[in-house]
């Protein structure tokens, strides 16, 4: 079995210094959620843990998780790829091609069988027939490589929920991991694409602690995914106070109102997008001016017109009424308002009553 290097030693091997090895693992300590003083043992980690080998497949997709990969800023993609993994395949990212690639791919089974990690990228289909790569049906590659993995981690609602080859009639027939493996721990990253700090923050995990990091009943990683968009939100307190946008060119738009009724999904979403936004932090969606659409949620290209709000939260029998949401504010208002006006003409009337009787 081929000996990998330790993370330290790759980095050493880049040209990093001492300083630059530690300013990337207070970055990594700080991606993970990690308050500054554990980050010696995010240090400790790097310096003794081995570079992971990474096969990284790709079905029934369009690229944009790999695209939203490489565009992570902490940890920096090229820290991952050159110092925390061993990338030894990717459609994409990989050197080789062709039957170099394939060969690569098939060599990772015999040097690393039980330690590689396998992220897939795409849905895959019961028919060999629509995704086929090397003459090997696109089933057929993905059972054979999950068999070797010591986890698998599905990168977006593609290879997550079935995504938008799955949406009705679904023709060729596109089915999640899931689907097709229960056997090989599984992490779920759903999103079209995911953040890439979830991305790349789900393998420093594995790295850093030498396990999956806690998953939701869904298969997500709770770190990423335990609030909704809703909960975080910069508009949430327009919400609350039943201000929303009713077209997208009006004055409520201008204002940066609520967006829920021209169709926002952020009350039923569960994602990072709020708290770590995209592009090194700088927006999402909701902040630029356009509603979630819920691309990390399942079968959000079937749950109706994207720019339509949804009366009902699906999976339960709770409503959102928008034109109610600001009413019991009115109301605490209005009622605060009269408690006030009503004390202060009693304490008007004893106020008179007492002058009277001083005279």
């Amino acid at each position: 079995m081929k000996r990998q290097k330790t993370v330290y030693e790759a980095a050493i091997d880049h040209g990093y210094s001492r300083r630059d090895f530690l300013k990337m693992c207070t970055a990594l300590a700080a991606a993970l959620g990690l308050d500054y003083s554990q980050s010696n043992q995010v240090v400790q980690a790097m310096e003794i843990k081995k570079r992971v080998p990474v096969v990284w497949l790709q079905f029934q997709d369009c690229t944009g998780c790999s695209e939203s990969f490489i565009r992570s800023s902490q940890p920096k993609t090229e820290n991952v790829l050159l110092e925390m993994i061993s990338l030894e395949y990717s459609e994409v990212l990989s050197a080789p091609s062709g039957h170099q690639a394939e060969a690569a791919m098939k060599q990772v089974l015999k040097d690393y069988h039980g330690e590689f990690i396998l992220a897939v990228e795409g849905s895959i289909p019961d028919d060999g027939a629509f995704s086929t790569v090397g003459g090997v049906s696109a089933k057929e590659t993905f059972l054979e490589m999950a068999a070797g993995a010591q986890a698998i981690i599905a990168y977006g609602s593609c290879s997550s929920w079935g995504g938008i080859a799955a949406a009705h009639p679904n023709p060729t027939g596109a089915k999640p991991v899931t689907s097709f493996v229960n056997d090989t721990p599984t992490i779920l990253v759903p999103g079209c694409p995911p953040i890439a700090e979830v991305m790349t923050g789900v393998i420093a995990h594995i790295i850093t602690f030498g396990k999956l990091p806690e998953l939701d009943h869904f298969g997500r990683p709770k770190a990423f995914y335990r609030h909704r968009i809703h909960d975080k939100c910069n508009r949430r307190a327009y919400f609350d106070s039943g201000l929303f946008v009713e077209s997208f060119d009006d004055e409520g738009a201008k204002q940066g109102y609520c967006l829920y009724k021209v169709g926002c999904k952020g009350p039923t979403t569960y994602n990072s997008c709020a708290e770590m936004r995209w592009n090194g932090g700088v927006s999402y969606p909701i902040q630029s001016g356009n509603p979630c659409i819920g691309c990390s949620e399942q079968d959000f290209w079937d749950n109706g017109p994207f720019y339509t709000r949804r009366a009902k939260i699906p999976g339960t029998q709770t409503t959102i009424n928008p034109d109610a949401v600001g009413l019991a504010v009115i109301g605490a208002t209005t009622a605060g308002i009269a408690v006030h006006a009503t004390g202060t003409v009693i304490k008007r009337k004893i106020d008179d009553k007492r002058g009277a009787e001083d005279e």
